[in-house]
């Protein structure tokens, strides 16, 4: 099927000036119409007009929300959901949450304003009934993150559960008993608790462990939360023998704060982290983690929203894509 790159190039004009001939935008020459309109007729391309009845011309714009740009792996989500949108005629424009509820509102409320055709939403910071209301302003797609039993809005994610269990298994059936675990959020215990809280404590269950609360370090997020973290961990009397972290960022920080108190990875402390960040393979030693597949949770996410703007419901509602363990030294 023929794409909008491929009018652009039968017309040898641009994508961006495809999208303005193709969306009614004013300013366009008559003589670059008859170009596109021509090379739609040899390709026998014939966009979905649906969408555009519905709200009017449509910006191509769509929005991208992340908590940290800075962290790795939404850095590389959303260039891989870039590519995609790119390639069909749509720029990128990404926002950060920074976990603020009422700056993730000000965000959807683009789409109501008409400022935006539609959000990716990588990060969720409001609730199911908050985030519903906007579905009349344009489509939503969650990716890495979903709500439960919300199935107005297609997902692109991992079974947190299962990959964490796999991490925590990994460690306990290497003997360790004394398992500490950081979270990007919140647990349980402080009114919270999420996928990756969950396989974590059910892998300590299946062996007998209860959850010890001073073993569980909230909200973080950076190398640097690692590395407080790491000097926690070697200050207190009865010391976790491994720690599971929610990013390879965190554990390189766990990692650092070990070299730094002159403690042995991972003979004094196995570490685990999560991502598989390039950061990963060159951390000494070599950190053992878990690798999500975020090339193609992007593109997956992006090709969604495109269906979705152009009239076509997803044949599946929710995409749960395999994770990866990767061993390497730290364990």
């Amino acid at each position: 099927m023929p794409t909008i790159s491929d009018v652009a190039k039968r017309s040898g004009l641009s994508k961006s000036t495809v999208s303005r001939v193709l969306n009614n935008y004013p300013h366009v020459s008559e003589e670059k119409k008859e170009r596109v309109q021509k090379a739609m007729a040899e390709l026998e391309y014939t966009p979905n007009p649906s969408a555009r009845k519905m709200r009017g011309a449509l910006t191509t714009t769509i929005g991208v929300v992340v908590t940290r740009i800075v962290n790795p792996f939404f850095s590389y989500l959303v260039n891989a959901i870039e590519q995609v949108a790119y390639e069909q005629g749509y720029q990128v424009v990404v926002f950060q949450s920074n976990e603020d509820q009422e700056k993730e509102l000000s965000f959807l409320q683009l789409m109501q304003h008409k400022q935006l055709d539609g959000i990716i939403m990588a990060s969720i910071e409001n609730d199911e009934e908050v985030i519903e209301t906007y579905l009349a302003y344009g489509p939503i797609v969650f990716v890495n993150e979903y709500i439960q039993h919300m199935n107005t809005v297609p997902s692109v994610r991992i079974n947190h559960i299962a990959a964490a269990y796999e991490g925590v298994m990994h460690l306990l059936n290497q003997g360790h008993r004394r398992i500490a675990y950081c979270t990007g959020g919140l647990f349980e215990q402080q009114g919270q608790s999420d996928d990756r809280n969950i396989g974590y404590k059910k892998a300590l269950a299946e062996k007998g462990i209860e959850v010890d609360p001073q073993f569980v370090f909230v909200n973080k997020h950076t190398i640097e939360d690692g590395e407080s973290v790491g000097r926690a961990i070697f200050q207190m009397k009865e010391q976790p023998t491994a720690v599971f972290t929610g990013s390879d960022e965190v554990a390189a920080g766990v990692i650092a704060a070990a070299h730094e108190l002159n403690q042995r990875v991972p003979e004094d402390l196995a570490v685990v982290g999560f991502d598989d960040q390039p950061i990963a393979k060159i951390t000494y030693p070599k950190l053992t983690t878990i690798k999500q597949p975020v090339d193609d949770m992007g593109r997956l996410a992006a090709n969604l929203m495109i269906e979705a703007l152009n009239g076509t419901t997803p044949t599946e509602n929710e995409t749960v894509l395999e994770t990866k363990f990767v061993e390497r030294d730290t364990t």
